[in-house]
């Protein structure tokens, strides 16, 4: 009889993994909390007093900032496909060490991996319809409004 051995858990089982088992997701966000986010308060111990409107526009803004605006009728996935990935990937990393409320900024907003369920639902959501090196547009979750770059 076989067993199957999970790489990311150390764990062996008799029964084979499912196909959701075996997603593994990377990705770094930057994160803008506000006041009525889960825990208001930045890991810089600052208190948050941005409203959720203005959480929404600061993401938006740092996106713009990483990808630039639209030149003569290009589209946002033009644009970005534009920007060569290393130049977008430190634009990203820059921006989250220095604007990011989570923590997460001490490592440029890197996340590490994570599998199904580890993060809030609204934020697994939108890092598994981004293509890896892509940037999505802001994302509300119970934390606050995140700009999220998938890297796996």
């Amino acid at each position: 009889m076989d067993y199957y051995f999970n790489r990311v858990t150390g764990e062996s089982v008799w029964e084979p993994p499912s196909a959701e088992a075996e997603i593994e997701m990377r990705a770094s966000h930057i994160l803008a909390k506000h006041t009525q986010s889960r825990n208001p308060m930045s890991w810089k111990k600052v208190p948050i007093e941005r409203t959720p409107e203005q959480a929404e526009a600061k993401v938006s803004e740092l996106r713009q900032h990483i990808i630039g605006k639209p030149v003569d009728g290009e589209t946002e996935d033009e644009l970005e496909a534009r920007i060569p990935t290393k130049e977008k990937l430190a634009r990203f990393a820059q921006l989250a060490a220095e604007e990011s409320d989570c923590s997460s900024a001490r490592h440029n907003g890197d996340l590490g991996l994570f599998g199904p369920g580890k993060m809030q639902p609204a934020f697994e959501k939108a890092v598994l319809a981004l293509k890896v090196g892509q940037i999505s547009k802001p994302v509300k979750s119970d934390s606050g409004y995140h700009i999220i770059l998938r890297t796996k």
